[in-house]
């Protein structure tokens, strides 16, 4: 919903533990764990291939090479993480590439990157 009113940018900068909703002190059948989500929304132009949504995943580029380059504006130096929005590690791991480590978001996001 954010996007489609012009948000070309979403920062998930962090993602914590809450509480718990139990039935011992709420009317409800099943505990209900609740997080807190820290978010910025960013209003800049939207890519032509969609928003760039950061949830803290990071590529870091372990090949023989000193950086590699998919000549998309993404540039990952030898051993360095970088954190890229979930739209690049889709097309980043798209190549099948053994020399390109992608992480699982982490919900924690404090800037720099890729887009």
């Amino acid at each position: 919903m954010i996007t489609s009113i012009g948000f070309g940018t979403i920062e998930v900068r962090a993602k914590r533990p809450y509480r718990i909703l139990d039935s011992g002190h709420y009317k409800t059948n099943k505990n209900i764990f609740i997080e807190s989500v820290e978010m910025c929304a960013i209003k800049d132009p939207m890519p032509d291939d969609g928003p760039c949504i950061f949830t803290g995943k990071t590529a870091i580029y372990f090949g023989s090479e000193e950086q590699f380059d998919d000549k998309k504006g993404h540039v990952l130096l030898n051993n360095q993480p970088l954190a890229i929005c979930d739209k690049t590690a889709k097309a980043l791991a798209k190549l099948n590439r053994k020399d390109i480590f992608i992480s699982k978001s982490t919900y924690f996001y404090d800037g720099g990157g890729c887009c």
